[in-house]
């Protein structure tokens, strides 16, 4: 059996995570106040990227994931998400507004 006993406690890394998505909510509600025009969704969706990815990382362990097969289904999801968003983001530049 392990000893886990000399492990460094995870409890400061989550609590600055918790923060960190706490400030990245109230910065989400900031943003949704402020008129900026096309720019809306582009900083709506780089702040809720950059939380999923602090939850991805720290809340769902693949920071410290040493299997190659996790790795690689993260690789490919967030090409997957980037293919989305920026065929998203193109069509979205491409419109005509009246």
């Amino acid at each position: 059996m392990s000893d886990h006993s000399s492990a460094k406690s995870p409890l400061p890394t989550y609590f600055a995570v918790f923060f960190a998505l706490l400030i990245g909510t109230a910065l989400t509600v900031y943003a949704a106040t402020l008129d900026l025009g096309k720019f809306n969704a582009p900083v709506a969706l780089t702040i809720a990227s950059i939380k999923a990815t602090l939850v991805a990382l720290f809340f769902m362990h693949v920071k410290g994931a040493s299997e190659k097969l996790t790795k690689l289904v993260v690789i490919a999801a967030l090409f997957f998400l980037l293919l989305l968003l920026g065929l998203t983001m193109t069509d979205y530049a491409t419109r005509l507004w009246n």
